[in-house]
């Protein structure tokens, strides 16, 4: 449920749309234009301040009484000419500030629709209704700690049908995006969230939801990017040996991943962790150092683990990390971060209209979900207080007037984007 910002005390209406608009000129600064960093600020406070389907025209009404308002919205969002990257990448600085995040993790939005004109619709199968529906996904990467989860990027897939040129036209898709795998929408996410944060975060995902998941784990390896992830139980690895020549390390024969914990895991110890569903207890860790084939020699040691419960009952998955000195207590609990995402995800699309787009284009619906990943980033942390940071790019909200609305009976007074 999203927190709506109008309350019947006018200053305090006021104030909030001061807090608002100083917001949307920090992570909208790169605009070139007042005009649009003020739409900006009226978007993310109707939907802030909208319940339920936040179209367009909603939005616009919640804001102005102006009878214009929601076409030149609707031109700012899909018209306007303006970048999304930067305002992720300010919105990423942001969100660390204030939420201190340990990870990072991946979620799946699947937004059914109507009719094929959308960008990247297609048919697929989705396991929430379990049926076949005709839809547009969007990846999303989550800045998390612990349950809290906000969204600060976001990849639209797009299924090979959508590298016809005609398609592509009608969609406005840039040139140098095409479909490709999940995974590597995932490498990229990784490689843009490095050059955002100050501090660099682990990805914690389930490597089993994703086709060729090897891939995934072999980008992150060469990329340098830390990870945790669940992992297939027949996945290749090693047995480490430290003194051998890194090519001869290439002919030990390879087992399963699961094969190996049983033969060559340490003696299983207790610690107190949080599990994956969120209750803290006892948990039996079987853990070991193994190798992965290929790469180079000093990318091939990671820590393979998996908790059980403390009486011996039932399986587990198997998790592998790149953080060989991380406490495995801290390792379980961290490993818990993926399943809060799907939460996450359901929070974005009832409360600040991930499914609400109304437009059919490949630049409208990143302006969107960026609009929509800044307002539910405002809703959730607004009131946090920032961590000091040296971090070159981390800016300061500028001070700004307040943002007129509709509540106090007057139009807002925004001149329509230029197209």
């Amino acid at each position: 449920m999203t927190t709506a910002v109008y309350e019947s005390d006018p200053s305090s209406v006021h104030a909030a749309g001061r807090r608002v608009a100083q917001f949307a000129d920090q992570i909208f600064t790169h605009l070139p234009r007042a005009d649009q960093r003020r739409w900006a600020g009226a978007y993310l406070l109707g939907l802030l301040a909208v319940e339920g389907r936040k179209s367009v025209r909603s939005l616009a009404a919640a804001v102005t009484d102006s009878p214009t308002a929601s076409q030149s919205m609707h031109r700012f969002v899909n018209a306007s000419p303006w970048e999304w990257q930067p305002a992720r990448a300010e919105l990423a600085r942001w969100v660390e500030q204030r939420l201190r995040p340990t990870a990072w993790t991946v979620g799946t939005a699947v937004v059914p629709k109507r009719g094929n004109q959308s960008c990247g619709v297609h048919r697929r199968f989705d396991p929430a209704h379990g049926r076949t529906v005709n839809c547009q996904v969007g990846m999303g990467l989550f800045l998390a700690e612990g349950r809290c989860q906000i969204p600060v990027d976001w990849h639209l897939h797009l299924p090979g049908e959508w590298a016809d040129e005609r398609l592509r036209s009608r969609a406005r898709i840039p040139d140098g995006v095409r479909p490709v795998p999940d995974w590597v929408h995932v490498l990229a996410f990784a490689d843009s969230l490095a050059a955002s944060l100050s501090t660099p975060l682990p990805l914690v995902t389930d490597l089993r939801c994703f086709d060729q998941g090897e891939r995934l784990l072999h980008g992150l390896r060469r990329r340098g990017h830390d990870f945790l992830v669940a992992v297939p139980e027949n996945l290749p690895v090693v047995l480490p040996l430290p003194g051998r020549n890194p090519r001869g390390s290439d002919v030990a024969p390879l087992v399963s991943a699961r094969r190996f914990l049983n033969a060559h895991g340490e003696a299983a110890r207790t610690v107190l962790a949080t599990s994956h569903g969120g209750v803290t207890g006892a948990k039996r860790v079987l853990t070991a150092v193994v190798g992965l084939p290929h790469g180079s020699y000093a990318q091939r040691f990671c820590r393979l683990f998996a908790e059980y419960p403390a009486d011996g009952r039932g399986t587990s998955a198997l998790w592998l990390t790149s953080l060989m000195q991380q406490p495995l207590d801290e390792l379980t609990e961290l490993a818990g971060a993926h399943a809060w995402t799907p939460g996450a995800v359901r929070r974005m699309e009832g409360g600040f209209g991930l499914q609400d787009f109304e437009g059919r284009s490949y630049p409208g619906w990143h302006r969107h979900v960026t609009l929509v990943s800044a307002a539910s980033a405002y809703s959730r942390l607004a009131d946090a207080e920032p961590a000091p940071t040296t971090h070159p790019a981390l800016r300061t909200a500028s001070p700004g007037g307040p943002l007129p609305l509709r509540p106090q009976g007057g139009p807002l007074g925004l001149p329509a984007p230029r197209r």
